[in-house]
């Protein structure tokens, strides 16, 4: 009976939340508003038509593991790398300080250590879910913002556990040695953990190429297996269930079967995200809230505001420009799904009473429906600042050439790029935001111009006016676009040759002036095509 009752809860939140998303995506607004919505109008503070909703948020917590899966999915370990000092260093300093900051404040409207303490650590936390299906959404997971915000992120999903600790220690449940001692467990876990699924990817190929797996069902079943099963060894090794699947997922992405691995968890993923942000809905007291709105909105507002100029300040610490620090700031100025759990653990201790649990909750979920406007107007207010004051450098003063070709953006494409026109003895010029990128392209004689291509003084510092051809070779679509107008604005004449890591964004790179583009997935298709013909 509990089955069936569990059952026709799941089914009444996804048809509304169906009904809530369809509506306010014809109205131009985030379907996941929509989610969020059916959850606050069914759940035990509104109309209180889902009976076990502690069921229902139960399953929902499998979509966060397979949205995190399938984003592993998309980050190689090499990728990954190239993101570790700002997930590292920035996010370690983000959460320190966010945390100290929230204690603070907390202890000037008269809380004593520990439940300031508790206020800090719940407000540390952002949305890896909710934002990194919106980066996913908009195509931004590739850009700037988008690796520094996954990379802080992630971090944050690491610092669940210590915060945990600390939480029972201060509630006098626990000693500094105790703390040492789970501190150095949760280390020697994520160890355990990350070795356990290096050995899985090693496997895992074998078995999806065996004649085994000749049936459709096999592969997709040991998909299902990493993907769950890999959450579930986290939360059993005492971690956050969403890194473990996020581990999985990129130790799998190096294998062949990575697309169809994408294709096969993509429903399943869709449905059980739908429901988690419907679960997290059902926590809203609409009553409560509305009754202490003043006390609402203050907090939301200190909580965007403050943590949207804290975490600028940590990545600007990382030389990135004043532009894509703030977006980065802006797209984490939020409290995370994470944060539920401290906040109930402080509540069940005795940290925080009743009303702050309120508090705390109603100004959680407004921060979550305010995160798809600010993860849309982050890179719009990040081109804006980026292009009044883009600082550019140069390893050598760029020398008119009218047979040079220009290449934006220096990471593997650019660099492939680099390689082969080389070959041809063509004249080349870099720019590159990065300037780690330096060390690669003097490798190959290559000057490079160190500064942001969407600003004009950038391009007018490269010559651009005066090269032959310019690749553009960023991987971001939003930016490409806007690369691509700023070069057909003061370079009517240049040829533009520019990569759409989408189908659907192509036509926007043409109408920015481009004259030629590289669409990735139509050339997938032509070389897996070339590729059938060759072994036919």
């Amino acid at each position: 009976m509990n089955l069936w009752t569990s059952l026709l809860d799941v089914l009444i939140l996804l048809a509304t939340a169906m009904l809530l998303g369809a509506l306010l995506e014809r109205l131009k607004q985030n379907a996941i508003l929509g989610y969020l919505l059916a959850g606050t109008l069914l759940g035990p503070n509104a109309l209180n038509l889902i009976h076990n909703h502690e069921a229902v948020t139960g399953i929902a917590e499998l979509g966060v593991a397979l949205l995190l899966f399938v984003i592993g999915l998309e980050f190689s370990r090499s990728k990954l790398r190239s993101i570790g000092a700002i997930a590292l260093g920035g996010g370690t300093l983000q959460v320190v300080l966010t945390t100290g900051l929230g204690m603070y404040a907390g202890t000037l409207f008269g809380l004593d250590l520990p439940a300031a303490f508790a206020v800090g650590s719940i407000i540390a936390l952002s949305s890896t879910a909710v934002v990194i299906r919106l980066l996913v959404q908009r195509a931004e997971i590739d850009s700037v913002h988008g690796r520094n915000t996954l990379g802080i992120l992630l971090l944050q999903d690491i610092a669940l556990v210590p915060l945990m600790l600390m939480v029972t220690i201060l509630a006098g449940k626990g000693t500094a040695m105790d703390v040492g001692w789970g501190l150095l467990r949760a280390m020697g876990m994520v160890i355990l953990l990350a070795i356990s699924l290096y050995l899985l990817t090693r496997i895992a190929p074998l078995l999806l190429g065996t004649k085994v797996t000749t049936e459709r069902e096999t592969p997709v079943l040991l998909v299902m297996v990493a993907a769950i099963g890999s959450a579930w060894g986290a939360h059993a090794l005492g971690l956050s269930p969403v890194l473990g699947a996020f581990l999985a997922g990129m130790m799998l992405a190096e294998s062949p079967f990575a697309t169809q691995i994408h294709a096969d968890v993509a429903p399943l993923k869709t449905l059980f995200v739908t429901l988690f942000f419907s679960s997290i809905g059902m926590m809203t007291n609409p009553a409560w809230a509305l009754e202490h709105w003043p006390q609402v909105t203050g907090l939301v507002a200190a909580i965007i505001f403050g943590k949207m100029i804290l975490i600028t300040g940590v990545v600007r610490l990382f030389r990135f420009s004043l532009g894509r620090s703030l977006a980065t700031g802006i797209c984490l100025a939020q409290v995370g799904e994470f944060s539920f759990v401290l906040a109930g653990q402080s509540r069940q201790q005795n940290l925080i009473g009743d009303e702050l649990f309120e508090l705390i909750i109603a100004a959680t979920v407004l921060s979550l429906f305010a995160t798809p406007y600010l993860v849309a107007f982050a890179p719009r207010i990040s081109r804006i600042l980026d292009r009044r004051a883009a600082p550019t450098t140069s390893d050598t003063d760029p020398e008119i050439h009218e047979d040079r070709i220009a290449i934006i953006g220096y990471g593997p494409a650019g660099r492939r790029v680099a390689e082969e026109l080389t070959k041809h003895g063509h004249s080349l010029i870099a720019i590159e935001l990065n300037a780690n990128s330096l060390a690669d392209a003097r490798a190959l004689g290559i000057p490079m111009v160190v500064g942001d291509a969407t600003s004009l003084q950038v391009l007018k510092h490269a010559r651009i006016e005066s090269v032959k051809a310019v690749a553009v070779t960023i991987p971001d679509p939003g930016t490409a676009r806007q690369i691509t107008s700023q070069i057909r604005a003061i370079a009517p004449n240049v040829s533009i040759v520019a990569r759409a890591r989408f189908h659907r964004f192509t036509a926007d790179l043409e109408g920015a002036g481009a004259d030629s583009i590289i669409d990735e997935e139509m050339e997938v298709g032509y070389s897996v095509a070339a590729e059938i013909r060759k072994l036919l």
